[in-house]
């Protein structure tokens, strides 16, 4: 698992802004072209995020800093699954392709359960890809949240800003986002450090020290197999 570690939201939100705005204009000398197979991506991607949008559960508003809770499945489902995942965890892109497509599958989709995800970030392309996620609110999220951890080695692979901003912005783009719209989002440090602040108050409210971890009608689990996950669901739900 990786472990959380607790800092400065201010300090963290200006070396990640500092880094990204680097990253944006070594990215603005040139340019790109969409390839056969992000156009393949894309199409498969606006597919993804259709099926997704009819199983969504309806989104409250957001909160006073703008930040939606991102959840799908009904509300008043008897047995609520919490996820704190990052977007750079290689134990969290494992947990999305196994056990999270099962719950989804038999739970979430059956209306059975209802399933919040709340980002941690403990580096800063953790952050920027939560704000490409997050760009357009609740309407592409989970869309985006598949690319990201199905791609999660070719975006996140070595330490370049540059290449990483660049990878970031390729993704939002398959997801149907301009590239104004993505700069904007990128770019907005007062939403990084509202994310930064909501996510240190979540994970300080509910214990979280490692992701993936999952607080499960109000009680805190590590990560586990599906199988686990499953049997703790079935004695909520006979409850």
């Amino acid at each position: 698992m990786n472990r959380i570690i607790m800092i400065g939201a201010t300090a963290f939100v200006a070396s990640a802004g500092a880094l990204f705005l680097q990253a944006n204009q070594a990215a603005a000398q040139t340019t790109t072209e969409q390839t056969a197979t992000e156009q393949t991506q894309a199409a498969d991607t606006t597919e993804a995020m259709t099926d997704t949008a009819t199983e969504s559960a309806p989104q409250a508003m957001p909160n006073d800093a703008g930040i939606y809770e991102m959840t799908l499945g009904p509300a008043d489902a008897k047995v609520t699954v919490m996820e704190y995942a990052s977007f750079t965890c290689p134990h969290c892109a494992n947990f999305h392709k196994d056990t999270f497509k099962q719950l989804k599958a038999n739970y979430i989709d059956t209306g059975k359960v209802q399933f919040i995800y709340r980002d941690v970030y403990f580096d800063r392309p953790g952050l920027w890809a939560a704000m490409v996620a997050r760009c357009d609110g609740p309407t592409r999220f989970f869309g985006i949240v598949d690319m990201l951890f199905s791609q999660q080695r070719e975006w996140v692979s070595g330490s370049d800003p540059v290449a990483i901003a660049d990878n970031l912005r390729k993704i939002g783009k398959v997801a149907g986002m301009s590239d104004e719209k993505l700069e904007a989002c990128l770019t907005d440090a007062d939403k990084a450090k509202a994310l930064f602040e909501w996510f240190e108050a979540n994970a300080e409210a509910d214990g979280i020290t490692s992701t993936p971890s999952l607080v499960i009608n109000g009680e805190a689990h590590g990560n586990m197999s599906y199988a686990d996950l499953s049997e703790i669901i079935e004695k909520e739900l006979a409850e």
